[in-house]
């Protein structure tokens, strides 16, 4: 059968045809790599010319699957409220949950509401606050586009897609890939057994340096997050004084 009926009869995505090869020799993969650099490059292009003038704005990341009634969809929608209010579009991936929270509350603002939506093997809907919605294909080129637009992330509760978003951020920032912008996490209940991990196992075995701790800051006060994102954006014009606001640990 051929190869392309096979992906559109089991529903692929880009990214699975990406990263599945039966072997290194495995032609009917390769022969279409030169299409699929262009569609890489093309996605990319498209993200830097979609979001090349939302000004300053920040990445907010949590849980598709948290309800209205939860207190994080209510910490979330306020604070993409606030955060528009300051001037800050608010980019979340554009799904439901604590994504829609946060891309309702600009929305409520009348701020520049941004949702990075992926194609994934069940189909999920873009969130119907988002005013400025770009689409990918390709989890790496969609991940670009949080960072380079950001001045900060706040990651609120969530699950794998979450911690991996905060996981590559730490990684960037301790390799100085990125500049060190704040990294916050708010929901400090859910996030202290991960912080008590991070500290006990990763300091504690050596694994990373005591410094590192300091790449993330833990606050539940909406009022702080808004302050240290001010303050890094403010700093962060001029290229001498780069360094984000430092607050430890508690």
């Amino acid at each position: 059968m051929e190869l392309n009926t096979i992906f559109e009869e089991n529903g692929w995505t880009e990214d699975q045809k990406l990263l599945w090869c039966r072997d290194a020799d495995d032609g009917l993969v390769t022969d279409r790599d030169a299409a699929r650099l262009a569609r890489m490059h093309h996605e990319i292009e498209h993200g830097f010319v979609a979001l090349r003038d939302i000004g300053r704005a920040v990445s907010v990341f949590g849980s598709a699957r948290l309800p209205e009634s939860d207190a994080s969809y209510v910490a979330a929608r306020e604070l993409g409220r606030r955060l528009a209010a300051e001037g800050f579009a608010v980019i979340t991936g554009g799904g439901p949950g604590l994504m829609e929270a946060a891309n309702r509350g600009a929305h409520d603002a009348g701020g520049t509401s941004v949702g990075l939506t992926i194609e994934l093997p069940h189909e999920q809907d873009t969130n119907p606050y988002v005013n400025l919605e770009v689409n990918f294909r390709y989890f790496f080129a969609r991940k670009l586009m949080f960072v380079r637009y950001a001045s900060g992330f706040v990651t609120f509760p969530g699950g794998f897609g979450t911690l991996d978003e905060l996981t590559e951020a730490l990684t960037l920032i301790q390799t100085a890939k990125i500049r060190h912008f704040p990294l916050i996490l708010t929901g400090a209940d859910y996030w202290k057994p991960f912080v008590d991990w991070v500290s006990t196992r990763l300091v504690g075995d050596g694994l990373i340096s005591p410094q590192d701790l300091d790449l993330m800051f833990v606050t539940d006060d909406l009022d702080e997050i808004v302050e240290l994102l001010l303050q890094y954006h403010s700093k962060r014009q001029d290229l001498r004084h780069d360094t984000a606001p430092q607050r430890p640990l508690p």
